[in-house]
């Protein structure tokens, strides 16, 4: 009963942020004058539709994405044009970039928004463990911390000069950092100086690729409800940061990915999806707001590769028409596009494989 339950909030949270996405092309287009004949959440069979504001709007069978149908383009038929003056084909290569970008900028917008919530809330530590204040919470035996004389209780004011307000500003300014480092602490109302000398470890970075860190042997002071405050304008700070480091994360990945600096196995599909919004779900409406952001990052910015099949390609194709001067030919336009929906099912088909892969490894 759970797992249906849980099933259904993921579904939820996906058909969300699908419908966020469209509603950007969906505004946009009508804002440029474009008649918009079907907005669809999920594809294939259609299950539901009504009619309103000159639009179909329809659940369909399979929900694991959406479409708008605007007048004048099909990509499922992508020689299937019409110049009519609410069609998309009749509107300047510009505007037709306009809408494109909408949809992706409206993931990206979502996010923002969640991230605000999150800061005026708390946000949980997985969502902020960076922001914790620079106290130390645990010094390590041994260390060139414990060495220099760093204590529990003790606040970092400064690396080498460098303003410390968040804990993850300080393993930052360390790795920029030569030795020795100098620290600025703060304790019992005092403010001492401390030189110490980093140490290399071997670790993983976010792509579990294996890297050298220095570290100086400290961890943070854990809040005791879990929660990451913030205030004023740390709220704007934090949704934004975060809303940009999303973004750069998986603009990392994919250009990691396609030099294959990373394995073709981190591609994850529609299981892996629903199995983490499933378990987010289950840890805490706070920790589902937290992973449908970073979802929703990721619609917006996978939307934006240049596959003819999305965002990005036909973002390709309007700019090709910017500086030639003359719209790609029709031979060249479909076999694109159909090259695109083969890279597209082929990436489909990969996910769904190693999600398998998962399943049975465990």
């Amino acid at each position: 009963m759970y797992f249906i339950w849980y099933l259904l909030v993921a579904m939820l949270a996906l058909s969300v942020m699908v419908f966020l996405h469209e509603m950007g092309h969906y505004l946009a287009a009508r804002a440029m004058g474009v008649k918009v004949e079907r907005f669809s959440i999920g594809f294939g069979k259609i299950l539901k539709k009504v009619y309103c504001c000159n639009t179909e709007w329809a659940f369909s069978a399979i929900p694991l994405g959406g479409y708008v149908k605007m007048k004048g383009q099909d990509d499922s038929n992508p020689l299937a044009k019409d110049y009519a003056p609410d069609s998309y084909s009749s509107k300047k290569p510009w505007q037709r970039i306009i809408i494109l970008l909408a949809g992706p900028l409206a993931n990206i917008m979502t996010a923002f928004v969640i991230y605000l919530i999150l800061a005026f809330h708390g946000a949980p530590l997985i969502a902020a463990s960076g922001y914790i204040e620079p106290i130390v919470g645990e010094v390590q035996k041994d260390s060139p911390a414990q060495k220099a004389g760093l204590k529990k209780g003790d606040k970092i004011v400064s690396v080498n000069g460098q303003k410390i307000i968040y804990w993850y500003q300080i393993s930052k300014a360390i790795t920029k950092s030569a030795d020795p480092v100098k620290l600025k602490v703060e304790r019992d109302g005092k403010i001492l100086k401390l030189k110490l000398y980093t140490m290399s470890i071997r670790g993983k970075n976010e792509f579990g690729q294996n890297i050298k860190r220095r570290i100086i042997g400290i961890a943070p002071q854990i809040p005791k409800d879990k929660l990451v405050k913030f205030h004023g304008s740390e709220i704007l700070f934090y949704a934004w940061n975060e809303t940009k480091n999303a973004s750069l994360l998986i603009t990392k990945g994919v250009g990691k990915m396609a030099t294959g600096e990373i394995g073709s196995e981190n591609v994850g599909g529609p299981i892996t999806i629903f199995d983490l919004l499933m378990k987010f779900a289950q840890a805490g409406f706070l920790y589902l707001l937290f992973i449908s952001a970073l979802f929703s990052v990721n619609l917006g910015i996978l939307n934006l590769l240049p596959i003819p099949a999305l965002d990005g390609g036909h973002i390709m194709f309007n700019l090709y028409e910017i500086v030639s001067g003359k719209e790609l030919s029709e031979n060249v336009f479909y076999k694109l596009t159909v090259l695109g929906w083969i890279l597209l099912g082929a990436l489909m088909m990969l996910g769904f494989y190693n999600d398998i892969n998962r399943l049975i490894g465990g």
